[in-house]
């Protein structure tokens, strides 16, 4: 009889620790972000990608106010390809600000860039240190992650804070969704995007210009990568397109209101 009440006993706390591990790796279920794209103005959506709620719990960014034609221009700098200073270029220009998500790598090769970003007016926010996947990575790690990029940007320029990440290759997950959320960031996602990363693959600025202009909408998170050649060309055009449409350029530091 002892040996069943034992039996018994560890069968339910096996039970209990099988439960407890079944939840932690749901929570660390990770999710390649996707969107429905938006097509003749209108909006895009996540309705059907499995994490609507889970971005919206957490506060990230997936689009900005669908009742005003504001535009958030934002760059992923993973590694210079000598299109980032014709990008700055344009920006000047036109007057137009963004936001540049670097990582480690970009900040050591390139420090005179990242002043230049912060002088002219933009923001500078965080890809990680080293591109990792971050939902393999603990939360320790997460963090070393994160603040290894904040601390070198700080230290070669004068923007001292940083609160916006991008998670490499779009990879996140319910746990780095709250963890960097307690470590004072808000994941900015995008709601206008195009294959625009591949190097050996680009076909023109006309192509990038049809790409992003067919894809715009109020409120709309327009994510761009600076290594594409076709970007650098075409965004003066993209800029003086969206305007003519009505629309605003904003900062993300001034997104208000955001919706999913």
């Amino acid at each position: 009889m002892r040996r069943q009440r034992i039996g018994i006993v560890l069968a339910a706390l096996f039970m209990l620790v099988y439960a407890m591990q079944g939840s932690a790796l749901a929570q660390g279920n990770p999710y390649h972000f996707g969107f429905k794209k938006s097509k003749d103005g209108q909006l895009p959506s996540i309705a059907q990608e499995g994490f609507q709620d889970m971005l919206r719990k957490h506060e990230a960014i997936f689009l900005g106010d669908t009742a005003k034609k504001e535009l958030y221009l934002t760059f992923d700098n993973g590694y210079e390809n000598g299109f980032t200073p014709p990008i700055l270029d344009v920006l000047k220009e036109k007057q137009v600000p963004a936001i540049f998500f670097v990582t480690g790598h970009y900040v050591k090769e390139e420090p005179e860039l990242i002043r230049r970003m912060v002088n002219e007016g933009h923001l500078v926010g965080n890809h990680s240190w080293s591109h990792p996947d971050m939902s393999n990575l603990s939360d320790a790690r997460m963090k070393e992650e994160l603040d290894k990029v904040k601390e070198a940007v700080a230290a070669v320029s004068d923007q001292k804070e940083m609160t916006y990440l991008r998670t490499p290759r779009g990879v996140f997950s319910e746990r780095t969704l709250a963890v960097s959320k307690a470590y004072g960031y808000t994941n900015v996602f995008w709601s206008v995007a195009y294959a625009d990363w591949d190097t050996k693959k680009q076909r023109g600025w006309q192509y990038a210009y049809d790409k992003v202009t067919a894809q715009l909408h109020p409120g709309a998170v327009i994510l761009l990568h600076s290594v594409s050649k076709d970007n650098a060309e075409a965004l003066g055009n993209i800029i003086d397109e969206a305007r003519k449409a009505g629309y605003e350029f904003k900062r993300m530091d001034e997104l208000q209101v955001k919706n999913y």
